[in-house]
């Protein structure tokens, strides 16, 4: 699709531009002190350039965007409600913002050097409003993991925790989409605006694992891989192997151009005779993230998808 089409199929969420506000200046606490947490509230959570860090969905459904800091690398950390989607990205000299518009309801934020667009899941600029020829560039991202806060502290009991001491003034123990909401967003079929594709193979919110290259795009039902541990498929023809890591109920989609063995003896991955951590294979791993189906489907409807 043209950037300039996607520009035009752009519509207003309701807020205007950083009506939803940016952390621009996080503070963190240590896991201990994040007592505003219950064992099963989702956390997006990285190991990066010698930080841990989790980032609470209970306080990201209010901002959609952190400007961050991952040792000496600057960083976005965004989520979208709408769309599932959680996603890192290198920002460089700048900081992202909210634009307050939506394309297939997915997050468009801007950066506040270019006021270029740039739609969350695509992690491309499209021209706006603000700079109606900023180039077609492509962010740099890192993979943040979707899980739980018992299961991340588990797994890294020295984390550090974003605070709920954000500056602004948000409960944020209430979810504006979540289960005291009627109808809840998340557990119906309805989207708050049109999407860009309609496929009624699988429920518009059923959660895939999905990853692309510049070649094509590749989707893995998340629920039937953490059942089946071992997924394969192909890319643009060239084989990709998913496999589950069950300790925080996510997944890892790499390139397999050899077709090598990849198996599991129920807790460690094996390729060939040599046993891997789920996110250490010696295979180029893809960049991969949760989204909902509605949402991966309408950016890539010529995915390759295994459920």
């Amino acid at each position: 699709m043209d950037p300039s089409e996607l520009e035009s199929l752009a519509v207003s969420g309701g807020p205007p531009k950083d009506g939803i506000p940016s952390i621009d200046d996080p503070l963190f606490v240590g896991s201990d002190d994040a007592d505003f947490l219950e064992p099963g509230d989702p956390v997006f959570g990285v190991a990066l350039n010698g930080d841990i860090k989790a980032y609470p969905q209970k306080i990201l459904v209010q901002h959609e965007i952190v400007n961050d800091r991952l040792g000496d690398l600057a960083v976005a950390v965004t989520y979208c409600p709408l769309t599932g989607t959680v996603q890192g990205f290198e920002r460089g000299e700048t900081t992202f913002g909210v634009s307050g518009r939506l394309i297939n309801n997915n997050l468009v934020m801007y950066d506040r050097a270019t006021e270029a667009w740039w739609p969350q899941i695509l992690a491309t600029s499209i021209p706006g409003p603000w700079n109606s020829a900023p180039g077609t560039k492509s962010l740099r991202e890192f993979r943040l993991v979707w899980t739980t806060w018992e299961q991340w502290q588990d797994r890294y009991p020295d984390t550090q925790v974003l605070s709920t001491e954000t500056g602004f003034a948000k409960n944020y123990g209430r979810d504006p989409y979540g289960p005291t909401i009627r109808p809840e967003y998340y557990a119906n079929e309805n989207t708050l605006f049109k999407t860009l594709e309609e496929d009624d193979r699988f429920s518009r919110k059923r959660v895939f694992m999905g990853a692309r290259t510049a070649d094509g795009a590749v989707a893995f039902d998340k629920s039937t891989l953490l059942e089946e541990r071992i997924m394969t498929g192909e890319l643009s023809g060239t084989p990709v192997v998913a496999v589950a890591d069950q300790r925080l109920d996510t997944g890892y989609v790499y390139l397999n151009p050899d077709e090598r063995t990849v198996t599991t003896d129920g807790s460690a991955v094996l390729v060939g005779d040599s046993s891997y951590e789920p996110n250490a294979l010696p295979l180029a791993g893809i960049h991969t993230f949760d989204a909902m189906w509605f949402a991966w489907h309408g950016y890539y409807p010529d995915t390759n998808v295994y459920a």
